[in-house]
């Protein structure tokens, strides 16, 4: 159909939702597919978005946020990270999706090149191919210590016509953390460079070195070529209210308000009073979610670290594994006869870039109870049908 560009038209479905879909609701599968757990949103912060209701907070309100849940998102991160963020370079436009399609497209034209570091999550490459860029892609390695990539291979791989680098740090779907000398030289070149970096932290709470992953925030400057996108969905159980949130160079403040007008009008505006509540109550409640977490890699760990099928490089942060079943031919496929033969979702390797083919992405965020019948499964799986995979 003409109506739909034909760049557009060829795309296809990422792997993740291809698989889930079809058994989305259906309560007998375990399902570790997708990036959240199955804990609800706490109550006090569910309560704060009915109390905004019932208090006739239903109208527009300015497009780069309320004002205070932006003071507030600047007071969260000053008292996390040490540091003075202005707020003015604070823009909550709708979801971390949305902060990221916003920023690349900010960023690139027509054939530029952007450069993502993989394996990664794959709506990503999507959002940057919409802009009419080429995507390229440097992967991270595996080693005996973690995934591991260092600044200068991400550099090595820049073309004359980079304009955009793409880094999620804790990454999904493999744990990468980057640490902090990385963090500052690629922050460097493309300061050097005028290439925007945009960070995705949405899991800096699940860090398992330390309360938080390091952080852009704690070296980039007020009008550093960056956007750190952050966001709720994560660290407070929130991912079905789609509210992120961006630090931006304060020259750009105009151009977020124009921006998220067009694509949102902003984010829903009682959503962003429970917003408020979580930065400002919820400390407790973050601690709880990574303690569970952190049990669930260690399971994770026992359950599937010693099986010789079975090669499990083990994640700094996040809360996935991206393990490789040796001798599989199709990711797509062990994921659909696993889903078939024993109720089990996860997401196919493949979806998550090149080379990704023999991985599988298990989201270790349920209940310690489904966890394990879930990975008890999987191992069953793998035992009962290897010849098969």
């Amino acid at each position: 159909m003409r109506a739909v560009r034909p760049d557009i038209s060829l795309m296809e479905q990422n792997g993740i939702t291809g698989i889930a879909l079809p058994r989305l609701d259906d309560p007998s599968v375990i399902p570790l597919w997708f990036g959240e757990g199955d804990r609800v949103t706490p109550a006090f912060i569910r309560e704060a978005a009915k109390k905004a209701l019932d208090d006739g907070q239903t109208f527009y309100v300015h497009t780069r946020g309320l004002p205070e849940l932006r003071t507030s998102i600047r007071d969260y991160l000053n008292n996390l990270y040490d540091v003075a963020i202005d707020e003015e370079r604070i823009s909550v436009p709708g979801s971390s999706m949305l902060c990221i399609t916003i920023a690349a497209h900010m960023a690139l034209s027509q054939g530029d090149d952007a450069l993502v570091v993989s394996p990664h999550w794959p709506n990503i490459e999507t959002t940057y191919a919409v802009t009419g860029a080429n995507v390229n892609t440097v992967r991270q390695r595996e080693t005996k210590t973690g995934w591991q990539l260092s600044a200068e291979q991400i550099i090595d791989a820049v073309t004359p016509e980079t304009k955009s680098i793409f880094v999620n740090s804790p990454c999904n779907p493999t744990g990468w953390v980057m640490q902090r000398p990385d963090q500052e030289r690629l922050l460097g070149y493309c300061r050097d460079n005028d290439i925007l970096l945009i960070a995705d932290e949405v899991y800096h709470r699940h860090y398992y070195g330390a309360d938080a992953a390091p952080s852009f925030v704690q070296i980039a400057g007020g009008e550093d070529p960056i956007v750190i996108v952050n966001g709720f969905s994560k660290a407070w159980a929130m991912t079905g209210w789609r509210v992120g949130w961006v630090v931006a160079p304060k020259s750009q403040g105009t151009h977020w308000a124009i921006m998220s007008e067009c694509f949102n009008t902003g984010s829903t505006v009682f959503t962003q009073q429970a917003c408020i509540t979580a930065l400002k109550e919820g400390e407790d409640h973050v601690r709880q979610l990574k303690d569970q977490y952190q049990a669930g890699r260690q399971m994770l760990i026992d359950k599937l670290g010693n099986h010789p099928a079975i090669d499990l490089c083990l994640p700094d942060g996040a809360f996935y594994a991206f393990p490789r079943i040796r001798g599989i031919k199709s990711s797509r496929r062990f994921a659909e006869m696993l889903l078939e033969k024993e109720d089990v979702g996860v997401a196919p390797g493949y979806t998550f870039g090149e080379s990704n083919d023999e991985y599988i992405r298990i989201c270790f965020a349920l209940s310690p109870d489904r966890l394990a019948k879930g990975l008890d499964r999987i191992v069953r799986f793998i035992g009962d049908n290897h010849n098969d995979i």
